[in-house]
């Protein structure tokens, strides 16, 4: 019988996945730790080749939701977590983790997290935040961890996706759905696993086109969410407030390359919330509200323009 499956996606990162593999070996539980090599070139299919104690699955670079998907299709646990190559396990997480949902039944055991930076090896604590509407947090109320540090009971969340028209936000699509099905959870105190930040590439460290893509993948996400909450009839007034306060400063940011996209998102917000007042000055608000929001992002280009001056050098 396997307690936990550890699904681990991975491309080019031999350098990292060996301690991400070794840190999911707990003792006290039986684990599967499965990782699937998205069709690397670094050597780490090779090695995966000599461990015996690995599940490995070899796909053609399709992207990390098409391998969590092909994870989860042969992952025997009674609950599942993921784990990016690049990060690790603490090491009594999935022991305990496994003993509190057992106990109490949970759907979910959440949990915090740490930040580790390299190379400076500065270690930031997340702790977990209560917060009596799950939901809410998930849409960003309070801040709500990241889901690496979460175990899940494998049944509940076996037909939920990592879904690819979300690729870049993949993990926030999938956690907002597990948070509509209202499960049942436990609180795990400790920090649940180490969050690698490095200069060797991770998605959420994009720049250009990217970083805009990224925006409007999270924008996407949200539309979606509320939408269903809506038509599930649980889009209550937190809910709203939560979503689009989340969403204003990535619309803002958005705004910077692609102001059309950003004004149809401005638009969706204030329709979502009427009520919703930005955490900006009162002036600048009421700019938005009078003028629109893409008369106002203009001003506010050209006035920041004007505050910075003429170029170095420039004559006029």
């Amino acid at each position: 019988m396997v307690d936990i499956s550890v699904i681990i996606p991975t491309y080019n990162r031999l350098w990292a996945l060996p301690k991400a593999v070794e840190s999911c070996l707990s003792t006290g539980c039986a684990v599967e730790v499965i990782v699937i090599d998205d069709g690397s070139t670094d050597g780490t299919w090779d090695w995966l080749q000599t461990r015996k104690d690995v599940v490995s699955i070899r796909t053609d670079n399709w992207g990390k939701d098409w391998a969590v998907v092909s994870g989860m299709s042969v992952a025997r646990g009674a609950y599942v977590r993921f784990l990016d190559s690049d990060d690790w396990l603490k090491p009594r997480a999935n022991l305990e983790q496994l003993t509190m949902a057992r106990e109490m039944q949970a759907d979910i055991v959440v949990a915090g997290y740490d930040d580790f930076y390299e190379p400076s090896e500065e270690l930031k604590p997340h702790p977990w935040v209560d917060c009596d509407d799950f939901i809410a947090q998930q849409l960003g109320e309070v801040s709500f961890s990241h889901y690496s540090a979460f175990l899940f009971r494998r049944e509940f969340i076996a037909n939920i996706p990592h879904r690819q028209e979300f690729a870049l936000r993949d993990d926030r699509m999938f956690l907002l759905e597990v948070a509509l099905r209202k499960p049942r959870l436990a609180v795990y105190r400790e920090a649940a696993f180490v969050h690698r930040h490095h200069d060797r590439g991770r998605l959420q460290r994009s720049a250009g086109f990217l970083r805009t893509l990224t925006d409007w993948t999270h924008i996407e996400v949200y539309r979606k969410a509320v939408a269903m909450l809506a038509a599930q009839g649980d889009l209550s007034k937190r809910r709203r407030r939560a979503a689009v306060a989340h969403m204003w400063p990535v619309v803002r940011n958005l705004a910077r390359s692609q102001l059309d996209e950003a004004a149809a998102a401005a638009k969706w917000i204030f329709e979502t919330d009427p009520e919703f007042e930005p955490p900006i000055r009162r002036s600048l608000a009421a700019a938005y509200r009078l003028l629109g929001f893409k008369m106002t992002e203009r001003l506010v280009r050209i006035r920041a323009l004007f505050r910075r001056g003429p170029p170095r050098g420039y004559a006029g």
